[in-house]
C-alpha cells in the first residue's frame, strides 16, 4: 500500500515536443506528481514496469516515427500490462467515432486538444485521484471486518 506521502506517478506521452512540454509544466505545478514524458508509445510501454498511476496519452504518436505504435495501439499493449491503469487519450482528432474508438479500447477519458483541454484534464486526473483514495479506503475498510 502506497504510503501517505508517495506522489502519484504520471505519464505524459506525446509526439508533438512543444506539446509535451506544454503538458509537462502544466502538471509540474502540483506538488504531489511525479511526472515522466515520453514522445513514442515505445517509450512508455518499456516504461511500464515504473507502475504509473495516470497515463495521458496522445491519440496520434507518427510525429517522428511513421512506423510508431499509434495511440490506441499503445492503450491496447498498456492495459494487456496492467488493465486497472487510467488512460486518458488526448488527440486534435474533434470525431465521435475516435472517442467512442478510444472507449472501446478501455480509455478512461477521451479530451480534445483545445483552449481547454488542460481544464479537463486537471479535473479528470482529479477525479482518477479521488477514485483511488476512495478505493484505497474501501479495501482498508474491508480489510478490518
Amino acid at each position: 500500500m502506497k504510503h501517505e506521502k508517495e506522489k502519484t506517478k504520471l505519464f505524459l506521452v506525446d509526439d508533438d515536443a512543444l506539446f509535451l512540454k506544454s503538458l509537462e509544466i502544466n502538471f509540474k505545478e502540483r506538488a504531489d506528481l511525479e511526472i515522466s514524458t515520453f514522445p513514442t508509445g515505445e517509450d512508455c510501454v518499456e516504461n511500464l514496469w515504473h507502475n504509473p498511476d495516470v497515463i495521458i496519452l496522445d491519440y496520434h504518436l507518427d510525429g517522428i516515427e511513421k512506423q510508431a505504435m499509434n495511440g490506441i495501439e499503445t492503450l491496447d499493449e498498456i492495459k494487456a500490462y496492467n488493465p486497472n491503469i487510467p488512460v486518458v487519450i488526448l488527440s486534435s482528432q474533434d470525431k465521435i467515432e475516435v472517442a467512442v474508438d478510444c472507449m472501446h479500447h478501455k480509455a478512461f477519458d477521451y479530451v480534445v486538444k483545445s483552449e481547454t483541454a488542460f481544464v479537463r484534464l486537471e479535473k479528470i486526473l482529479e477525479t482518477i485521484l479521488q477514485y483511488k483514495k476512495m478505493e484505497k479506503t474501501l479495501n482498508w475498510y474491508m480489510n478490518r471486518i
